[in-house]
């Protein structure tokens, strides 16, 4: 695993002005105090006894070709990481996993039961290891190594930016490993605070579900707010947010022509302000976290953009669970750019799904563990 999750040595500008466009300026406008962000940011780290600015734009220009997609929560499923059990690297990772969590991941991986392993605080963890767990297993295929070398981007769905950016070396395993737990855990206490919940809304464009977001809200008090939460595609939009305003969705989303609408089984009302009490448990955590520049391009699920400043990715991972996911964004920009082959790495097809609803012909690979 260690070459996989290594730092391998990064390019870095000096001195050079940059701005980050208009799509990642906007984004960051609306993250207020706590996230509030420059089109420009610099940030001098130590390379040895040198100290090198890191131009936070220095992926801006990326050209896409193949990239590693990684899964998000509700991608797992009681038996994943039976597989991975085979090759003794991928195994090794459940090993260190158990040391670091204080409990026999794999045993609730493999075995269950489903309710346990649904939980926010465990099923962040099982699939951030599941994921890099298959990386291993690609690793060991013929011709899985070139695959892996041949990779110059990647991305993850919401939890899944966390088991990117691990593959990408901007930490080590073990780190990433640390902060998708308290991750997890500060998202089920914020979703304790308050009855919230998710619902997809299948069949609307974004335009279409935000209009049944904003007739939802005329009828629920503040606390009870829904907003859209995972651009996923189009036809398949997650509303979260108080459950009076969810409950409002689903009453209304026929007589917007929706074909269903699924509620979720999740905590609460992820990547909305309800998440807000995890935003400063996440904050510090990050802060004592060693983040590095990523080798290769990292897509923010908060503006669909690259960065390649550590200080900038800390911000941004610390306002993830309360920003709306921009994923049909970040997947329409991979294939716009050039994208010719995807691998969705861990449990479940998810993201081949959403892959294949942007573009029919898109190539997309999964590989399970």
């Amino acid at each position: 695993m260690a070459s996989s999750l290594a730092f391998p040595s990064i390019s870095l500008k000096k001195h050079t002005l940059f701005n980050n466009g208009y799509a990642a300026s906007a984004s960051f406008a609306k993250l207020g105090s706590r996230g509030s962000f420059r089109s420009g940011v610099f940030m001098s780290v130590s390379v040895g006894k040198q100290h090198t600015l890191v131009d936070d734009a220095l992926f801006a220009d990326y050209k896409p070709t193949s990239a590693f997609l990684f899964p998000g929560q509700g991608a797992q499923a009681v038996g994943m990481g039976k597989e991975a059990q085979s090759l003794p690297a991928a195994a090794e990772l459940y090993k260190k996993a158990n040391d670091i969590l204080g409990f026999d991941l794999l045993e609730i991986c493999t075995s269950g039961p489903k309710e346990k392993l649904d939980s926010t605080v465990i099923s962040q963890p099982a699939i951030y290891v599941t994921s890099l767990a298959a990386v291993e297993l690609l690793r060991a295929r013929d011709g899985g190594q070139q695959i892996i070398d041949s990779v110059d981007v990647t991305c993850g769905l919401s939890l899944g930016e966390y088991t990117a950016l691990a593959f990408a070396g901007a930490f080590s395993f073990e780190d990433g490993l640390r902060l998708v737990k308290l991750r997890g855990e500060a998202m089920q206490e914020a979703a304790d605070a308050a009855k919230s919940a998710m619902v997809s809304v299948i069949g609307l464009d974004s335009d279409k579900v935000q209009q049944v977001c904003d007739a939802a809200n005329q009828e629920v008090d503040e606390d009870n707010k829904v907003q859209i939460a995972n651009y996923l595609c189009t036809g398949n939009y997650a509303v979260s947010g108080g459950v009076k305003g969810i409950e409002a969705v689903e009453a209304k989303a026929k007589s917007f022509k929706a074909r269903m609408t699924v509620r979720l089984a999740v905590a609460g009302a992820f990547h909305t302000g309800f998440m807000e009490p995890a935003v400063s448990r996440l904050e510090a955590a990050l802060a004592s976290t060693q983040i590095r520049s990523p080798r290769i391009p990292v897509i923010s699920n908060v503006d669909a953009q690259p960065h390649a400043d550590p200080e900038t990715i800390k911000k941004i991972l610390a306002r993830q669970v309360t920003s709306p996911v921009q994923w049909e964004t970040t997947v329409k920009t991979l294939l716009s750019k050039g994208l010719t082959k995807s691998y969705e790495l861990g449990p479940g097809k998810v993201i081949a799904g959403i892959f294949k609803r942007v573009n029919k012909t898109a190539e997309i690979e999964n590989i399970g563990a």
